[in-house]
Parts: structure tokens; sequence; C-alpha cells
């Protein structure tokens, strides 16, 4: 069996432990979207992982973390959130990978899944980061911490 089949025939089971996984985090905005919403946003990750290890290509997953960091960025998510659940769906594969491969073919599957991921979850980070940066925050006054410090 190759990573891709057993993407393609373990993908409901991989699915349901990941959307189990995730609503155990206990995240905010997770939690309040619900199980069916999170599971079809689980799908739709796993569908672009699939593709680009069956097309050898990391463009779908990383114009989807630039769209995902913008929407979820905009809903107030907080990255570790979005990041959460890239990692909960990546761990749940790499299981399967380990239960279902042969261990000459792990090196491969595990090599594939978590460049995909990996470059998803970079490209999902320094989006969040340049969105960040761009919000006006406010700063600490320093100076009212040191006053009177003069001649000590």
């Amino acid at each position: 069996m190759t990573i891709i089949e057993l993407l393609i025939t373990s993908k409901d089971e991989i699915i349901s432990g990941a959307n189990t996984a995730l609503s155990r985090s206990e995240l905010t905005h997770y939690k309040s979207s619900g199980s069916e919403q999170n599971k079809q946003r689980l799908q739709l990750l796993y569908g672009l992982a699939l593709q680009c290890i069956q097309n050898k290509t990391l463009l779908p997953m990383l114009d989807y973390a630039k769209k995902i960091a913008h929407e979820r960025f905009q809903l107030g998510f907080d990255l570790y959130e979005v990041q959460t659940a890239f990692n909960v769906l990546e761990e749940i594969i790499w299981k399967k990978i380990i239960e279902e491969l042969h261990p000459a073919e792990f090196a491969d599957a595990l090599g594939m899944v978590s460049t995909v991921f990996g470059a998803g979850k970079d490209t999902l980070a320094t989006t969040y980061v340049s969105l960040a940066s761009k919000v006006k925050t406010s700063s600490m006054d320093y100076k009212a911490l040191f006053a009177g410090t003069d001649g000590i």
C-alpha cells in the first residue's frame, strides 16, 4: 500500500479521529463553531494535503494557508487555534502511517505528510504575523516605571 492509497482508503477514519482530537482541545472558536463545521474544515484541509501529495506540489496548501490566515485573523482566531487544527490532522495521519504501512515506507510517507503540513503551517504563521504587525496596538509607557530613579 502506498501513502496515497492509505490516505484515500482511510480518509473517513482519519478525519473522524482528527475531529475528535480537535474537540478535546477546547479551542474557543472551534468549540463554538461545532463538530460538523469543524469536520468540514478538516475534510477540506485533508483533501488539499492529499492533492499536494498526489501531484507533488505545495501550491494548493500554500494558497489555502494564506486564505485561511486572512479569514481566521479577521474572525479573531488566535494563531495557535488554527495551528492546532493542522497539527491534529497531521498527527492522526502519522499514526495511521505507522499502523498501516511497511516500516520501509515510513520515511517517504512521513516526509511527504510533514512537508505538506509544515509548509502550510509556516505560511499560516508568517501570514498571521504579517497581519498582526499591521494592527495598531497600544504600547506600555515605561517612563512611569522608572520615575524617580535618578541618582540611584
